[in-house]
């Protein structure tokens, strides 16, 4: 694959991906509780991206095997990322926080995974990397964002959790945080 059809791609892919969280941004309602901690994990998850645009991607294409593995991750992420904003509706948020109507969502991607939306993110790390990162940088970028997204699952499944008790317990003990099949 020409490395010119690999930007167009992953222009095209990102811009869908984001497309649902800058619908639904205008819909949010102010949060009764916010902890702001979870802009740290925010910090890392965006140095991790940027960590997979630092080599010098434009100088080369990436082998047809590692296309076609990108296009499922960058599928991946967008049928993720729409269905869990879509999911959360009102609720979801940029900042870790609680709604003072906050509902417990647990249904849709939420059956497979409590934070869909970072498993689309680490989807849309996995696709890009693939397709422009040399083996290292990916792993780097990789091991940063998971920090970061750890950062973020701990304080909003905290707040659920002080929310919800234990019936937010239970779930949390039945469904994987962000990768399925991964406790």
């Amino acid at each position: 694959m020409r490395l010119s059809y690999a930007l167009v791609i992953l222009a095209i892919a990102w811009i869908i991906w984001a497309t649902p969280f800058l619908l639904s941004g205008r819909l949010a309602t102010k949060a009764a509780k916010v902890d702001r901690r979870a802009r740290w994990g925010i910090v890392l998850q965006g140095v991790g991206y940027s960590l997979l645009w630092q080599a010098r991607f434009w100088e080369r294409s990436p082998s047809r095997w590692r296309a076609v593995l990108s296009l499922g991750f960058l599928v991946a992420a967008s049928l993720l990322a729409w269905s869990g904003a879509r999911a959360l509706g009102r609720q979801w948020r940029i900042d870790a926080g609680l709604n003072a109507d906050h509902q417990l969502v647990m249904s849709g991607p939420y059956r497979l995974v409590r934070h869909p939306i970072y498993a689309s993110m680490l989807c849309l790390l996995a696709g890009t990397g693939l397709m422009i990162s040399p083996w290292p940088l990916f792993a780097a970028a990789t091991l940063v964002f998971v920090i970061g997204t750890e950062i973020r699952v701990r304080i909003e499944d905290d707040l659920l959790s002080s929310r919800f008790g234990d019936r937010f317990r239970e779930y949390q003990r039945s469904v994987p945080a962000y990768v399925p099949f991964v406790r």
